[in-house]
């Protein structure tokens, strides 16, 4: 699109994304040592990274601490004006303390950091200014590129808390990939909504114990259907053995509705149910996402409405679709 075709609106809002862009290209270029230095500070922090600024950076240091906190890392924000009336005693002996400021000269940073030089809490700030307060005072200083404002004044914080809230993004990740941080650990602090409902595990949602529909291979078709009637779910798997006292033996395959109207005749109740059953059904492991499974359901050329679940080859689950769609799964 040319110029000429773009009303002021937009003209102006092409501006700043094009000076946040080119900024934000020049951060990641800049990245070295004291980015390294960051990471290991915070990886080995045995406390809770404490996250703090003021004004606008305060903003930013709220999202970085609870982007940090979703991701696994013990963190919080403790405003700095708050910290000089009583609030220092939040940050503990064992935290670092990640401290925000543009001009690296807040004055109500003073007492955090004075308090984390007094106790020998590490401190790490981020900052555009490489002489100020802050970077001169810190154990580590991510200095960001001298990119000026978007706002035509240079007064209104835009590019650099832009630039802070990328960096703050950047070490949340980082620290997450040093320390494994798993999809399965992210719905732990994330088992509400959509989020949650994608990263549900087959586990949560399926049957077991008791609830299995399960019989032996030279089961009666007459016993076989009061199992599959009493557990209600039209299905009925067939196993090496059954015991009381433990497990039971392999999957060999599944009995469902559809087998029995293909082999329906006189004598069908008197038949066991390893001349009825379908061989090698389709299964899943306790650890697939629950989505994954509906999508085995789904996958193929002849839909399914339930699956069961294996775990060396032995069934230790059993899910039915209206389970997945209960618990908000699609």
């Amino acid at each position: 699109m040319s110029p000429e075709t773009l009303t002021p609106a937009r003209a102006s809002a092409r501006r700043v994304l094009l000076a946040e862009r080119d900024a934000l290209g020049d951060l990641a270029d800049s990245l070295g040592q004291p980015f390294d230095a960051a990471v290991a500070a915070l990886a080995a922090c045995r406390g809770r990274v404490t996250v703090t600024g003021m004004g606008k950076s305060g903003h930013v240091a709220r999202k970085i601490a609870a982007t940090m906190a979703s991701t696994g890392t013990l963190a919080q924000f403790v405003h700095p004006a708050e910290a000089s009336h009583g609030d220092l005693g939040m940050i503990g002996r064992d935290d670092v303390v990640l401290a925000l400021s543009n001009s690296g000269n807040t004055p109500e940073l003073s007492d955090i950091i004075a308090y984390t030089r007094r106790f020998g809490i590490p401190l790490i700030g981020m900052t555009r200014r490489s002489d100020g307060a802050l970077a001169q005072a810190g154990d580590v200083s991510l200095v960001l590129p001298p990119h000026p404002e978007a706002c035509p004044l240079g007064l209104a914080p835009t590019t650099s808390t832009t630039l802070m809230m990328a960096l703050g993004d950047a070490l949340a990740v980082a620290l997450l990939e040093a320390r494994g941080f798993s999809a399965r650990d992210f719905q732990v602090f994330h088992p509400g909504g959509r989020l949650g409902k994608a990263l549900l595990r087959v586990e949560e949602v399926m049957h077991k114990g008791e609830a299995l529909p399960l019989v032996t291979p030279d089961t009666p078709m007459s016993r076989t259907l009061i199992e599959m009637s009493r557990k209600g779910f039209g299905c009925v798997g067939i196993v090496e053995s059954l015991s009381p006292d433990g497990p039971p033996g392999p999957l060999l395959g599944i009995v469902t509705d559809g087998d029995l109207r293909r082999n329906m005749s006189a004598d069908l109740v008197q038949r066991p149910a390893k001349d009825i059953m379908t061989r090698n059904p389709r299964t899943v492991p306790p650890t697939l996402l629950a989505a994954e499974a509906l999508h085995v359901m789904n996958g193929e050329a002849r839909p399914i409405t339930n699956l069961f679940v294996l775990d060396e080859g032995r069934p230790v689950g059993f899910i039915h679709m209206h389970d997945l769609l209960r618990a908000g799964v699609d």
